[in-house]
């Protein structure tokens, strides 16, 4: 195991070392400003005098406007190259992130939400475009598990900001210090090289988006993407919007127990986003997908039942290693399955596209819990987004190994057999 991690971490240029320090930052410092709301907002509700169910619809405002983001982001970017739009992006949510410690109420919260949920969008496709683009094709598998786990990261870093920043400066202090650390992923933004992938499709091939829209099999594949990352986000969210709540609120452990439950399971993503991306070089992305998604099933009733600290520790840590596994393959697997002239576009749109969808999970689940109670909540929104996520790996294709910019394997743009 650790000789495959190590094969594939070792040897890239500075330049490709600075792009993925550029994505791993920029997701990083994207997800720890999402999750502070998700840390604090029974706080927040308590504040602002509203109920969970309303704040929860604050992380269902987020996720419905990444797909803006993400188009406009990177249509942008498939036209004039990767670094500037990403750079406009970090600055934009980073902005937006730090005027949420000044909103004086429920509704000025949730449209700066709304807002920070186009910077969020745009992030993630363009910052796996420019990183897959720069990394070797058999090398993508570990790197790509390393990217996603910036989100992982992020979270980790929102629960440690909890413990030291919030008892000080309450949840205000939260959002004001969240644009220190974006602001680092600015700095090393501007030391990173444009993709050469792209410089080369721009030569080649200046064909617009809708253009390639044509191809059935470019749109096919396009609407079963979103379908996967739909299952692949409801999955997500499912096992983390809700879980620091249910801790707090289902079992009345303390807010510290609830953060410090949170620092073990988000190691955990981090481990299964690594070590199951790098074995995706081995065992191919959709069974690697298949593999850590089964292994989920086994541990749902551990996750949904447990009461004891302990308990809680082992079965979140051991959920989070399954589900952040089968995101590992993710940023790989997307644009892999992307078109040169449009990867800038194709990836981020799929991913948030599917989360557009999945935007509801976190007000169904306290709807659900407020009836059934917690356990019931999630299981019975966890359980099917992971058969689901079976489901659709099981049925799809992917390319592992194609060579970016028009060598090697068969571009995805023209497959036009393949009918996902």
């Amino acid at each position: 195991m650790l000789k495959t991690v190590r094969e594939q971490a070792a040897g890239l240029t500075k330049d490709q070392r600075n792009a993925f320090v550029a994505a791993y930052l920029g997701w990083a410092m994207d997800a720890f400003d999402y999750f502070l709301v998700v840390l604090v907002y029974s706080e927040i509700a308590d504040d602002f005098h509203v109920s969970l169910t309303d704040m929860a619809f604050l992380t269902t405002a987020t996720l419905m406007m990444r797909p803006v983001g993400a188009l406009l982001f990177g249509l942008w970017a498939d036209r004039i190259g990767r670094r500037t739009p990403l750079m406009v992006d970090v600055a934009f949510y980073s902005v937006i992130g730090f005027a949420c410690a000044f909103a004086p109420n429920y509704t000025v919260l949730l449209v700066l939400r709304l807002l920070y949920g186009i910077g969020m969008g745009g992030e993630w496709g363009l910052g796996a475009a420019l990183a897959m683009e720069k990394i070797p094709a058999e090398r993508r598998g570990f790197w790509s598990g390393l990217l996603q786990s910036g989100y992982s990261l992020g979270y980790l870093l929102a629960a440690v900001a909890f413990f030291v920043i919030e008892p000080a400066f309450g949840w205000r202090g939260l959002f004001a210090f969240s644009l220190v650390p974006a602001l680092v992923s600015l700095w090393v933004r501007a030391r990173v090289e444009e993709s050469e992938v792209w410089e080369k499709s721009v030569k080649l091939n200046r064909t617009p988006a809708y253009q390639v829209f044509k191809n059935p099999a470019v749109l096919r594949r396009f609407v079963y993407l979103v379908a996967l990352m739909t299952a692949f986000n409801w999955m997500s969210h499912g096992t983390q919007d809700i879980y620091p709540t249910f801790v707090k609120k289902g079992l009345g452990l303390s807010p510290d127990t609830s953060i410090a439950i949170a620092v073990v399971y988000n190691i955990g993503a981090i481990i299964g986003g690594m070590v199951l991306g790098a074995y995706s070089e081995r065992l191919g992305r959709r069974r690697t997908i298949m593999i850590a998604a089964a292994a989920g099933l086994v541990v749902v009733p551990f996750f949904v039942l447990s009461s004891t600290v302990g308990w809680l520790m082992l079965s979140s840590f051991l959920m989070q290693l399954c589900v952040q596994g089968a995101w590992g393959v993710i940023p790989a697997h997307l644009t892999e399955m992307s078109p040169d002239t449009i990867r800038g576009f194709y990836p981020g749109v799929t991913y948030q596209l599917g989360n557009l969808i999945a935007a509801l999970n976190l007000p169904i689940q306290e709807a659900l819990a407020e009836r059934h109670g917690y356990p019931a909540a999630m299981a019975w929104t966890v359980t099917p987004a992971l058969v689901l996520v079976i489901v659709l790996s099981a049925v799809g294709k992917e390319a592992k190994g194609i060579r970016f910019g028009g060598t090697g394997t068969q571009a995805p743009s023209t497959a036009a057999a393949d009918p996902v």
